[in-house]
């Protein structure tokens, strides 16, 4: 199998401004940990700050694009993977090509005149991460620019498409036009439901999308919130992993697997009405640097194994791979190579 643009992410690309901050800094800006939101107001001075720590790191993040450039580099397939998304005509986006370039991710970037390159707080307290997003020219992308044939030519190419649910934010419409060539072609359409404001405050977009959905992924907290707003009266996220893979699909040509993870706790993935539990690689705390890209970590190592068409216990074993070395470094960065087989 050609693996040349087998894999397309399309989201919000934007540059991490991480520091390890304390709790006052928290309660000075009103943030929880493990929480990701899109910045207020009262967050925007708050960049500055993190800027000016001596431990700031700059690294090009957006949840798309961190479960891109991993499964790049899980496949060490030069042009496997390609990505969309809306960047400024700035330093920052400047950086964010280079960035992608040298992952060897085929980038096709909107360059938007107006706006700065989006960029994400991420506050680290005891390797626990707080993400706040200031999406800027992340939050410009157009249909129009995916329509354009050298765009557009990507997702004929690709066989499996993953988009974050914090897309849903920016361009539902986009979504739905990958999501219905998806479903026509017998491609593989994969999402994320990435944070509980997502669940609760974009609902409808994501209701329509859903039913071209063939792998839902997400944490213990986002299934939690998704259940609560669908009325389900349930916390028991095995349950509520297989209510998510039962729901109506818009082709039967693939079924629904629903992929939750769980931190430290055993992966629960749910199909054909059933949950298969799978224990991750536990790590001493001293270990660990920061969860920031943790869940796009797994996501994709995941599907580095999917496009192989390998079994779901190797896409599993491979998004456990990728999350626990993520979670050693800073951000989501990782070595020269996997060390995988």
């Amino acid at each position: 199998m050609a693996y040349e643009g087998v894999l397309l992410g399309m989201g919000n690309p934007l540059l991490d401004i991480s520091a390890v901050v304390d709790e006052q800094f928290l309660e000075k800006y009103d943030i929880k940990l493990n929480n990701a939101i899109l910045a207020e107001d009262k967050h925007l001075p708050m960049y500055d700050e993190l800027a000016s720590k001596d431990n700031v790191e700059y690294i090009a993040g957006g949840a798309t694009q961190n479960s891109i450039r991993v499964a790049q580099w899980m496949l060490q397939i030069p042009g496997a993977t390609g990505y969309m998304g809306s960047i400024g005509k700035d330093k920052f986006g400047e950086e964010m090509k280079k960035n992608s370039k040298l992952a060897g991710v085929n980038v096709h970037y909107y360059e938007d005149e107006s706006a700065p390159t989006g960029t994400c707080a991420v506050c680290v307290v005891g390797g626990e991460r707080s993400l706040i997003a200031n999406l800027s020219a992340a939050n410009c992308y157009k249909s129009d620019h995916l329509k354009k044939p050298e765009n557009w030519a990507l997702v004929e190419k690709a066989k499996y498409i993953y988009i974050a649910g914090f897309f849903l934010t920016v361009s539902p419409e986009s979504i739905q036009l990958v999501a219905a060539h998806a479903a026509s072609n017998n491609k593989v359409f994969a999402m994320n439901l990435s944070a509980p404001f997502i669940c609760e405050f974009f609902k409808e977009v994501q209701e329509q999308a859903l039913p071209y959905v063939d792998y839902v992924f997400g944490n213990e907290t986002e299934a939690r919130t998704f259940s609560k707003v669908h009325g389900w009266e349930t916390e028991n996220v095995e349950e509520i992993a297989v209510k998510i893979s039962q729901l109506p699909k818009a082709t039967g040509t693939h079924k629904r697997i629903t992929v939750i993870t769980q931190g430290a706790d055993p992966v629960v993935v749910a199909e054909d009405g059933k949950v298969k539990l799978f224990p991750v690689i536990l790590l001493p705390k001293e270990k660990l640097i920061d969860t920031n890209g943790a869940g796009d970590a797994f996501v994709g190592g995941f599907l580095s194994q999917l496009v192989q068409e390998k079994p779901i216990e190797d896409c599993v074993r491979a998004g456990c791979y990728a999350s626990n070395v993520i979670i050693q470094r800073s951000g989501c960065t990782y070595p020269e190579k996997p060390d995988f087989s």
